[in-house]
């Protein structure tokens, strides 16, 4: 984490700033790793439904250009189109339009146009307006959070591809930690239409291969992650970061994970929390 706090009004109820710039080369080299070492059979395997591996692979290129913005077609809404029927659609679009892309090339054009975005990354100012977060409830976002989000995407992607070739998750502690205080960033914008006095706590902890925790607290305007009094939660939920990772990213459902959930307290509240998405869903 960074320490600056964050600029605008309103930017507290978000938590301390994150600073993920450093970790997109080595996840870029991580991908690339896991993509040469594949066998033929395996870019073809399922890794999300509806796309293979070598579709994701591709729909990760498609990201990658556009946040250089040089993707082509260009990103246009359609009438009345929302975010995520948008989103959706030109994600599919571009990966059609790469169905016939051999596996070396795009795993060259993936180190090339990956190289360029980390350098980007590595380069940006973590305070200044940025794309905005919808998960988050928040556009347009700081960079920080932007730039984090960006990196969970790059990260949730190789996951899947290892999955679908059969390895386990990557739990390397530093990048799952990150990934994690990334994805609860969501928090306050999950509970929105969650009713608390105000300054009712909830906790949310992780565990095995981290150990991390968050509480987000009920206000005027509000639930927030900025610090608050320390107090007795009106409820605590501890996952596994597995569990949590897969729950946010809509891998597992929120009734399977609050199964999976050790929960003290309000269990009304613990069930809210589990209703975290922390994609475009």
């Amino acid at each position: 984490m960074v320490t600056q706090p964050n600029d605008r009004p309103g930017l507290a109820r978000l938590g301390p700033p994150i600073d993920a710039r450093p970790l997109f080369g080595p996840e870029l080299e991580a991908l690339l790793g896991l993509l040469r070492g594949l066998r033929a059979p395996d870019w073809g395997r399922i890794a999300v439904p509806g796309w293979t591996v070598h579709d994701v692979a591709a729909h990760l290129l498609g990201d990658y250009r556009a946040r250089l913005g040089r993707r082509e077609p260009p990103l246009v809404f359609a009438p009345d189109e929302a975010l995520e029927a948008f989103i959706h659609r030109a994600n599919q679009e571009w990966v059609d339009l790469h169905r016939d892309v051999t596996d070396a090339a795009l795993v060259d054009d993936l180190e090339r146009t990956g190289t360029e975005l980390a350098q980007r990354f590595a380069r940006a100012d973590l305070y200044t307006p940025a794309l905005g977060v919808s998960w988050a409830g928040v556009d347009p976002a700081p960079m920080w959070l932007d730039c984090a989000r960006e990196f969970t995407e790059h990260w949730t992607h190789r996951q899947q591809i290892r999955h679908a070739v059969g390895r386990d998750t990557d739990a390397e502690p530093r990048v799952l930690s990150l990934v994690l205080d990334t994805f609860m960033r969501a928090l306050p914008h999950t509970l929105r239409d969650t009713g608390a006095p105000d300054g009712t706590q909830i906790r949310v902890t992780v565990d095995g291969p981290v150990e991390a925790g968050w509480t987000v607290t009920a206000g005027r305007d509000g639930w927030s992650l900025a610090p608050a009094p320390a107090g007795r939660p009106a409820a605590t939920l501890r996952l596994d970061a597995e569990t949590a990772w897969r729950l946010c990213t809509r891998g597992i459902q929120p009734a399977t994970a609050f199964a999976r959930a050790g929960v003290l307290g309000d269990r009304r509240l613990g069930e809210a929390v589990c209703r975290i998405v922390s994609v475009v869903y």
